[in-house]
């Protein structure tokens, strides 16, 4: 009898062990959440992420996150434990966790440790500091100056101060870390702040936009080029000194930087909507219907994006790991560069 009972649980156990229910995840490089596989990725891919892994992530406004490891493309919705299906930016901790931040209809901030998707709860704080491993989130829609903090433990719920003159309330367009561990933010409609741990530094929306008298687009994107000076999706360049180096009351200079990239006096790519610096130092920019443009500090090149011969329209542009450049457009899926033009990825 005890010989049966003891074959009878080691054949239970075997099988449990078998289809997954007893397998130590935290020990399972491959264990994730159970998601929808699929067979190609939807048409609204908005932001592109590559972990630490290699692993590529899209994120949607529409049909939530993927995940392709280069052999399985995998899709997780509300059905898998997302707040809501948009995502607006991705990005990862030391540990590994990956976090999706979606900022509509209001900010939520969710960390994905491979097994759950677990929303974090924002405490209101004033303990600003900079340190390498805390992530910061943004805050646009609400106009309500916040950013977010995250420290591995907290999420703190950070009120950046208004510029001086500048009374009206504003939201957080983008988030930038520089190479000396300041940290920008971008914002909608006052101009730019640097943050540098122990005071505020404003470049205001009068001499960032390019715009006069019609609204603000908001500066959408931050990117310090291989010279040190910063762009500010503008055609200008800015150049940034420490409070002993300029004698002034601002802390930069305002120089030309692209010109005009169409090659006309024209306002046409005076706003584009994100940049990035590639391996080789060329600035690489995202308009919404005009294609991209390299700009490698003497000469720019246009590239084309297209469907069906037809301009498509863009949102943001990504280097992964090995340097390669990736696009999300609001309509057309992911694109990506091989070398001569942006093409349609195809998992």
């Amino acid at each position: 009898m005890k010989t049966n009972l003891l074959l009878f649980f080691s054949i239970v156990s075997l099988l449990t062990s078998c289809n997954g229910q007893t397998t130590d995840k935290k020990n399972n490089s491959n264990a994730f959440v159970n998601g929808d596989t699929v067979k190609e990725l939807g048409s609204n891919i908005m932001v592109v992420y590559q972990d630490q892994k290699n692993v590529y992530w899209f994120g949607s406004w529409e049909t939530g996150v993927y995940r392709y490891d280069g052999k399985k493309l995998i899709n997780y919705t509300t059905k898998h434990g997302l707040p809501n299906n948009r995502i607006d930016e991705i990005q990862q901790d030391a540990s590994g966790a990956l976090y999706f931040t979606s900022l509509y209809p209001k900010p939520t901030i969710v960390k994905f440790d491979g097994n759950t998707f677990k929303t974090l709860a924002p405490i209101p704080s004033n303990d600003w500091q900079l340190k390498a491993t805390d992530l910061w989130f943004k805050h646009t829609y609400d106009l309500e100056n916040y950013v977010y903090r995250y420290d591995g433990t907290t999420l703190h719920q950070l009120q950046l101060p208004k510029p001086p003159n500048l009374p009206n309330p504003f939201g957080v367009y983008s988030i930038y870390k520089d190479i000396k561990g300041n940290i920008w933010f971008g914002t909608n409609p006052v101009g730019v702040c640097r943050y540098d741990g122990k005071s505020f530094d404003w470049i205001t929306e009068e001499d960032v936009t390019e715009f006069r008298n019609e609204g603000a687009n908001g500066v959408r994107s931050i990117t310090e080029d291989k010279n040190g000076d910063f762009w500010f999706n503008t055609e200008n360049r800015y150049r940034v000194y420490d409070s002993l180096t300029l004698n002034s009351n601002t802390f930069y200079t305002r120089h030309e930087g692209i010109g005009s990239l169409d090659g006309q006096k024209t306002s046409g790519l005076n706003e584009y909507l994100s940049t990035v610096k590639d391996n080789t130092d060329n600035l690489w920019f995202v308009t919404y219907r005009n294609g991209v443009w390299k700009y490698d500090g003497t000469k720019i090149t246009h590239y084309a994006v297209l469907d069906n011969s037809q301009d498509i329209t863009l949102f943001s542009i990504y280097k992964d790991n090995n340097g390669n450049l990736w696009l999300g457009t609001h309509e057309n899926g992911a694109y990506t560069f091989n070398g001569q033009t942006f093409e349609k990825f195809n998992p």
